[in-house]
């Protein structure tokens, strides 16, 4: 059946061209490769500038692909699109902060951030292709799931609104247990290195142990994520490729918002309305017909409403208790910062795994000298 520009079909379609699937595969592994060879082949801080650029090139590409589903999927799809984009983009931000924390936590210079969350996305890439697809299996199966995800983002909505922990709390992480127990680990970090040689033995660095805590914390954000956006649409092409749009320019999010992310005092509750609206939005539009094009839109356009209003309330609010506390003569500080190296290049979390002894107790520390796998800097070591 042809898409219908009034109509938005919630079944999970099977009128994707293979070429749009295939098409859609070969042009983000073309941008990975090109950001990874070309564009940012050695590392370096990002600015904001060039933050700046990257961000609205990735929200100009998504725009542009709107249009391409618009003109071979219908309107109605492009709307769905377009919706699914700007939920998941705001979902995000509430993940940039998680990362902030972790990079301040573990000392890691902006330098190596680019490079973390190069890769990090590439997993998190992977990751969302196998949680979506399954998803969309079970929703195919079983629709009366899409209650019980209406169900946990009503839940989580209201976690959100009266949750008092800003910051998570990263030192007690069970990944950093893990890597302290069972693996080869340097006390510093060696430039961009994941892992490095040793005496003819690999051993991982806290960069390394840095990636994987955020790797982990993008599987913890998908377990919001995901069921918001079934919420919007069970299409597995639109799903997987508004996740994707989102996650590409995550890391262009961050370095723009970075210097900025504490001024975002009001954001948590802009995000639990909208979770609450697509979590109540999943009883209804599944119980009856499904919705109508003007509803697609009503649910665009509070996403927008609720997103700009709380973050700019929240730009308000912090712009004026710093004018008060500057009056007062306090100095005032409203945001967070990027994170910076401790001195030493030492990551604190892991100090202790890396003291010398035997490897039957745990991980010990690297001998002092000896080559680095794949040279001293971060663009032609092994991952």
């Amino acid at each position: 059946m042809p898409p219908s520009a009034t109509a938005v079909t919630h079944a999970l379609p099977s009128g994707t061209p293979l070429w749009l699937w295939g098409g859609f595969s070969v042009f983000v592994v073309a941008m990975l490769l090109l950001d990874l060879f070309v564009l940012n082949r050695n590392a370096h801080a990002v600015s904001r500038r060039e933050a700046l650029t990257w961000s609205i090139v990735w929200i100009t590409m998504a725009l542009l692909f709107a249009v391409v589903v618009g003109v071979f999927r219908g309107f109605a799809n492009a709307e769905l699109f377009l919706t699914g984009y700007l939920l998941e983009k705001a979902l995000s931000v509430d993940n940039l902060f998680v990362f902030l924390v972790i990079f301040d936590y573990f000392g890691v210079t902006q330098e190596y951030q680019h490079r973390v969350l190069h890769w990090g996305i590439v997993g998190a890439l992977l990751l969302r292709a196998i949680f979506i697809g399954l998803g969309a299996a079970i929703v195919s199966a079983f629709h009366w799931v899409m209650y019980i995800f209406g169900a946990f983002l009503v839940f989580t909505a209201i976690k959100l609104c009266f949750d008092t922990e800003k910051e998570p709390d990263v030192s007690n992480h069970f990944i950093i247990r893990f890597v302290r127990r069972f693996m080869r680990l340097t006390d510093k970090f060696e430039g961009g290195n994941f892992f490095v040689l040793r005496e003819g033995r690999r051993w991982a660095t806290p960069l390394f142990v840095v990636l994987l805590v955020i790797e982990f914390s993008d599987v913890m954000f998908a377990v919001d994520s995901i069921p918001a956006i079934f919420g919007i649409t069970t299409d597995p092409f639109l799903v997987y490729t508004s996740n994707i749009f989102a996650i590409l320019g995550l890391r262009a999010l961050y370095f723009l918002l970075a210097g900025v992310m504490g001024q975002f005092v009001y954001l948590h509750y802009g995000l639990a309305a909208i979770l609450g609206f697509v979590g109540i939005k999943m009883f209804f539009s599944h119980a009856g017909e499904h919705p109508s094009g003007l509803e697609v839109t009503g649910s665009l356009g509070f996403i927008v409403v609720a997103l700009s209003t709380s973050m700019g309330a929240s730009v308000v609010v912090t712009r004026r208790r710093a004018a008060l506390a500057a009056a007062a003569g306090g100095a005032a500080s409203t945001g967070g910062g990027t994170a910076t190296a401790r001195p030493g290049g030492e990551a604190p979390a892991l100090a202790a795994a890396a003291a010398p002894g035997g490897e039957s107790g745990g991980a010990s520390a690297a001998p002092a000298a000896g080559p680095t796998e794949g040279g001293e800097g971060g663009s032609g070591d092994k991952n």
